[in-house]
């Protein structure tokens, strides 16, 4: 009898630590050929012992996302089921403070990342009947204070699903998006930026240096929890009914504080911006920040 095929899954962003290895570890041990891919290859070495094929993949080169897709072809033999678009830059800084350079690195890896990739992988996808899957955040529905440049771009994420979505219709791929809560990884453990001296918000320096590791202190989800729960959704395949019923969902909200932040976004836009701002503490961050320039003008 021939071989059944094993459900093919390409991760973007696999560096050890991460959301993008738990997701390959989970997806293997599920008996898919995974296919885990990193800007620095090397780091990848333990996974490609134990069974995983590896590719060099930066998102934001695309003659790298070019040549993977070769890759890709080559091991799967021209299908894939499923591509994750994980690979994502954080960006933590007052909107007034972010360094244009800065903020474009950020849209390229995190948005236009994904559009590569989906652009350059498509036919392997309608071959296989595939599932696109783009990790965004919690993040996209409120306003989150400090972090407007990564929640933007994640924002954008969101948009450019849902017309994406509507778009691979007619070739039988579908689209999920993961509205990830926070989740324990070293995403957030990356090289942090600061205040410049000239900020308005140097006030309130302590307020910015809490958000930076926010995400890894409040309801943080175990990553393998949160893996295993996302893998569970991509592999419901089509399901009956053009998906209505027992596919992978079009929306995948998981991880710390999700359940919330879906509960948020039913109120009014107006509403749930002041109990944001009751959250985030700005009547206090206002009062210091007053103080400060009373103090100046003395």
């Amino acid at each position: 009898m021939p071989s059944t095929r094993k459900t093919t899954v390409l991760i973007t962003g696999c560096t050890p630590g991460g959301i993008g290895h738990s997701l390959a570890t989970e997806f293997h041990r599920r008996d898919c050929h995974v296919i885990a891919t990193a800007r620095n290859p090397d780091v990848l070495k333990e996974l490609e012992a134990e069974g995983f094929s590896i590719a060099q993949l930066d998102v934001t080169d695309q003659a790298s996302v070019d040549a993977c897709k070769i890759e890709t072809e080559r091991l799967t033999g021209g299908k894939l089921d499923i591509l994750v678009n994980n690979a994502g830059r954080p960006h933590v800084i007052p909107i007034l403070d972010g360094e244009m350079d800065d903020i474009q690195k950020t849209y390229d890896a995190n948005v236009f990342g994904p559009m590569r990739t989906v652009k350059v992988f498509i036919p392997l996808l309608i071959k296989a009947r595939g599932l696109v899957a783009n990790i965004s955040s919690n993040s996209s529905q409120i306003p989150y204070l400090f972090g407007g440049i990564y929640s933007s771009t994640k924002g954008a994420i969101d948009v450019w699903s849902r017309a994406l979505r509507l778009e691979l219709e007619p070739f039988h791929v579908r689209v999920m998006v993961a509205m990830t809560g926070t989740v324990k990884s070293n995403f957030a453990g990356k090289t942090h930026r600061s205040l410049p001296e000239n900020s308005l918000y140097m006030p309130v320096k302590d307020k910015f240096e809490w958000r930076l590791t926010y995400s890894q202190n409040h309801g943080t989800y175990d990553t393998d929890r949160y893996a295993k729960a996302f893998v569970d959704s991509a592999l419901k395949g089509e399901g009956w009914f053009g998906g209505l019923i027992g596919g992978s969902p079009s929306w995948f909200w998981c991880g710390g504080m999700a359940t919330t932040v879906w509960l948020l976004t039913l109120l009014p836009r107006v509403m749930m911006e002041r109990i944001l701002s009751v959250y985030w503490g700005m009547g206090k961050m206002k009062r210091q920040i007053e103080e400060a320039a009373r103090k100046r003008v003395d």
